[in-house]
C-alpha cells in the first residue's frame, strides 16, 4: 500500500496543477538592437517567426532601433523558446525574460 497516495490523494493533482501554472507563467520574448542587422531582415524574421503583420513587425523593428530592445511576443516559456531560437539562428539578438 502506498501511504503517500492513500493519505494524500490530492497531492498528485496539486503537483500537476503547479507544473501547468509554471508553464503558463507569462514570459516575454525580447529582441535587442545591434549594428549588424538591417530593418528589412529584422522585419522579415518577426513576420516569419512571430507571425506578426507587416505593420506590427515594422513597429517592433523601429522600437528595437530607437529604444534598444522590444518585447515582440508574450507567452509561456515553452511557446517562446522555439521562436527565440529561430530569431537567434537568424543572427538577431533575443532572449526570454
Amino acid at each position: 500500500m502506498n501511504y503517500h497516495t492513500q493519505a494524500y490523494p490530492q497531492l498528485e493533482e496539486v503537483e500537476v496543477l503547479l507544473e501547468e501554472e509554471i508553464d503558463t507563467d507569462e514570459c516575454e520574448l525580447v529582441v535587442f538592437n545591434d549594428d549588424v542587422n538591417t530593418f528589412e531582415h529584422v522585419t522579415k524574421i518577426l513576420i516569419k517567426v512571430c507571425q506578426h503583420s507587416v505593420e506590427q513587425a515594422e513597429q517592433c523593428t523601429l522600437i528595437v532601433h530607437y529604444k534598444g530592445k522590444c518585447t515582440v511576443k508574450k507567452g509561456s516559456r515553452n511557446k517562446l523558446k522555439p521562436m527565440c531560437e529561430a530569431i537567434l539562428d537568424a543572427g538577431i539578438q533575443a532572449a526570454i525574460v
